[in-house]
């Protein structure tokens, strides 16, 4: 799924803000079912209450069964904080325009003291999928949209440890789980990196975070169900982020998802961070 790449820009969102700097960082993953990603992230503090991200992350995957895919994910986003509230905005686009893509906006209103955060989360998603004549069915565009609606909390142990909490559940315009919706559904579950893999009804995940010294352990774990057909994903996933100087960083991911939709992958990721300003 694209936010994994976004994930690592999120944990240190708040490095660039608080010193009016600019983070910038770059990535790869690749998986044991054929994906493989690359991505380029930043971030920029234009204050020290107001930032500025952006990604991009090209995706493609080399399935066993000769089904290829390739998709681009873009995404800008700004936070604006005065103590003790904030609102986050974003925008992003995923897809490969052959075949299909997706537009998603999204909103979170934030309060924030010392160790403790809670966000009402709000994403609004469009979809366009170009399908291929089928059976009785001729070529064809399918347009559909979902809304969904969550909450993320965050909360320190101590001084090195932390635990957060997220969830999101959506509301859909059509119904996916109709039998004309079945060739969607083929076409796009193959790969953990398949849009449909976003097609979800809920999610929920819990993150475990353990600073040792200047070095950061994250644990992650999350499931979530499909939309059009109810399977359901679990994923866990353990990073370790260690300074390679004073201004540079590299993290590694080593995750596993164990999916009904496309089955038992594990992945790993490498990324590396830059840090500036005052």
């Amino acid at each position: 799924m694209c936010w994994r790449s976004v994930l690592p820009l999120l944990l240190l969102a708040s490095s660039a803000a608080a010193s009016e700097g600019y983070i910038v960082g770059a990535g790869i993953e690749g998986d044991s079912n054929g994906g493989f990603a690359l991505a380029a992230l930043g971030e920029l503090g234009i204050t020290e209450a107001t930032w500025l991200s952006a990604t991009l992350a090209h995706y493609t995957v080399d399935s066993a069964e000769g089904i290829d895919a390739d998709s681009w994910f873009a995404d800008v986003g700004v936070d604006h904080w005065i103590d003790p509230l904030g609102v986050r905005l974003g925008l992003s686009r995923w897809g490969d325009n052959d075949s299909l893509d997706s537009d998603d906006w999204r909103a979170s209103l934030y309060w924030r003291a010392d160790g403790f955060s809670i966000a009402a989360d709000y994403e609004h998603r469009d979809f366009t999928f170009d399908l291929p004549a089928a059976g009785l069915f001729p070529k064809r565009t399918v347009d559909f949209d979902a809304s969904g609606v969550g909450a993320t909390l965050r909360f320190d142990v101590s001084d090195t440890v932390d635990i957060g909490l997220s969830g999101m559940d959506y509301d859909y315009g059509v119904n996916l789980r109709l039998d004309r919706n079945r060739l969607l559904a083929d076409l796009l579950s193959f790969s953990r990196l398949s849009l449909i893999t976003s097609l979800v009804d809920y999610r929920v995940g819990a993150t475990l975070g353990v600073g040792a010294g200047e070095r950061r352990w994250q644990f992650n774990l999350s499931s979530w169900e499909g939309e059009a057909d109810r399977s359901s994903t679990r994923s866990a996933t353990v990073s370790f982020l260690n300074p390679l100087g004073e201004q540079t960083d590299i993290e590694f991911v080593l995750g596993l998802d164990d999916s009904e939709l496309y089955g038992n992958v594990s992945f790993f990721s490498v990324f590396i961070y830059f840090y500036g300003g005052s």
